[in-house]
Parts: C-alpha cells; structure tokens; sequence
C-alpha cells in the first residue's frame, strides 16, 4: 500500500485529490495538511467526504517526511520550492501542484513570477507532468510537476498537429474560459457571487502566467519555438475549461485529414476523447471527471485562407489539477493508468 502525503489539502484541489485517493484500492492517505484548518475534520470542510476520520494538521516537514512515501504539493506558487528540495533529498517523489517546477528556465520562471528559483538544478530533474507525452519519463521520475489547467486543454489541443509543416504556427489564438474554482478558495473579491454571477470576463490579457508553460511545450512537441496568444476568460461556473483554438493553415488541407490525425494520435489515451465530425465539446460532458473531449473543424468561407478551430474542454479541478496529478502518480508507481479515475461525468451537472 502506497502511503501519500498532501501537503496544503484544505483547497479546491486538496479536497478533490482527498476524494480520488480515498477511493484508490492501492493509496493510503498518511497525513493532510493546512495551516488554517489545522485540527479540523477533512470532512468540516468537504461536506461530500463525510466519514472521513483524517483530520488536517500543520505542516512540519521533519515529521512529515516520515510518514508517507510520496508527496502532493498543493501549496502556493513560490512556496513550493523549498518542499520539493527537501522531500526529493530525503528519498521521496513528490507531485508539485503548483507552477514551481513547470518551466526549465529559471530566467524565464522568475520573469513570469517575479522571484528568484532557488534551485534551478532541481528544474532539469523535473518531469513535466503531461502522460499523452512524456509518460516514459514519468516513469522513472522523482520530481513531477504537474500541468496547469490552461495549458492541459491547450496543449492537448494542438500537440497533433503542431508539428505539421502546412500549419502557419505564427498565427495561434488560445482563446479559453474557466469556472470560478480556477481561481482557488480564498475568498476574494473578483470570485464573489455578485461579481461573476451573470457576467464574463478577460483577464490577466497578454500577461496570464500560464502563456509560458503553454509555449515551452509546444515548442518541444514541435521542435521550433512556439509562440502563442493566450486570453484566459472568468465564467460563471463552477468548474471546467473550454478552449478554442485558432491556427491557420500555408495551404488547404482536408479536415477529415486532420481530423484522423487526431483519432490516430490519441487511439491509446484512456482519457482523451476525439469527438465525431461536427460534434460540439460542453464542459458539462466532462464535470467531475478526467476526460478531455476535442473536435476539430475548419473555416474555408474565403479561398484565398483556411483556419483550423480545434475545442477542447476539461474540468479544471481533475483533468487541469487533481485527476492528473492521480494519473502521474498511477504511471510513476505502476498502477494501471486509469486507477481511481474512470468515472464519468455527472448528468445534469
């Protein structure tokens, strides 16, 4: 039995980690921490996990690291940094849910979030933790840093195609919308009910931290520098993503033809879901579940142009954060994939 540790567990993607792993025939939940809940019942703040008997402690990472052999990160930005180094000294794997360990450049890192790494070696030992691409090392890996929810439904958008040479990859729109759940659980006046009820809006335009991430990997994927532009939109929902994605092409192409690139590149992903021509993604068809669904279509009104519309949908808080971070786990100790992660989504939401 897998003992684990989460570390910072009192947040949206604590809560739902706490429910997949509580459910995982081969995971025991050692310890869960939270500064502010610390003496609490898991279940006192997740209503849904009652009969939960684990109850929140503070975070002491020389007790801590005895307790567990592998550890989730959900801490903040910046403040996972330190966790990592000393978990990943001590012998342990650790699951960093925050953007820490994501960007391979420290120059890059500290541009996007205003501070210095302190352990830019650690960075090249990370694992970006995507398994439609980097499954083999995630393997063998002791550091894995979990994907962004943004980037998931982007990169999963665009990794089939965007090593295609007919593609104009000067030309790439990242059009995407979250639920409020995005923007975590500390109450804050732009989440607020009467802020975002009935109302949507951009954010964090040409400046959203998650631009980066988006563009290291699809320039791996592509082998040639990638930029993008990403705006990232606050919608009245709960959870779920949807991005639409727009690229042109340097010359037509049949969109059967693409449309069977995708099928053929995601044949063997348990949790990508190609959809059928002409069938529309809904954030409602993946809540509550691990499942990306994405269709792919093609604006040819003018001759003279064509552009590619892919949609993909995700639930933030499994597929962009918590689900995924199972999956890696699933993959690094040699559980089937799928583990803890086949249910489907809940209809009506």
């Amino acid at each position: 039995m897998l003992k684990v540790a989460i570390i910072g567990g009192s947040g949206y993607t604590g809560g739902e980690l706490l429910r997949l792993l509580k459910q995982h025939p081969n995971v025991k939940i050692a310890v869960v921490t939270s500064e502010r809940s610390a003496g609490k019942r898991v279940s006192e703040l997740f209503p849904n996990l009652k009969g939960f008997k684990l109850k929140f402690e503070r975070f002491n990472r020389k007790e801590d690291v005895k307790k567990a052999d592998l550890f989730f990160l959900c801490l903040p930005h910046k403040e996972s940094q330190e966790a990592v180094s000393y978990f990943y000294k001590a012998g342990k794997k650790v699951i960093d849910l925050s953007a820490d360990y994501r960007l391979k450049s420290a120059l890059v890192y500290r541009k996007w979030y205003q501070t210095r790494h302190k352990f830019p070696a650690l960075l090249r030992k990370s694992v970006y933790g995507f398994p439609e691409l980097y499954r083999e090392k995630i393997k063998k890996a002791s550091i894995v840093a979990n994907p962004g929810c943004y980037p998931v439904s982007a990169i999963l958008g665009l990794s089939p195609i965007i090593g295609e040479r007919y593609l104009d990859t000067n030309s790439i729109i990242i059009d995407s919308k979250s639920g409020v759940s995005g923007a975590g659980r500390n109450p804050s006046l732009p989440i607020m009910f009467s802020e975002t009820s009935q109302s949507v809006k951009a954010y964090a335009v040409t400046v959203h931290r998650h631009t980066p991430e988006i563009e290291q990997e699809l320039s791996s994927v592509s082998k040639k520098k990638i930029t993008v532009v990403f705006t990232p939109h606050l919608i009245p929902m709960d959870r779920g993503i949807l991005s639409t994605i727009y690229v042109k092409t340097k010359r037509k192409v049949k969109l059967s033809d693409v449309q069977k690139r995708y099928r053929d590149f995601y044949a063997d992903e348990p949790f990508v879901r190609v959809l059928r021509n002409g069938e529309y993604p809904t954030t409602k068809a993946v809540s509550g579940s691990n499942f990306c669904d994405i269709s792919i279509f093609s604006d040819t009104h003018n001759s003279k142009t064509q552009t590619l519309i892919i949609i993909s949908t995700i639930d933030n808080l499994l597929k962009g954060a918590s689900g995924q971070a199972v999956q890696n786990m699933n993959i690094m100790y040699g559980f089937n994939e799928t583990t803890g992660l086949t249910g489907l989504s809940i209809w009506p939401g």
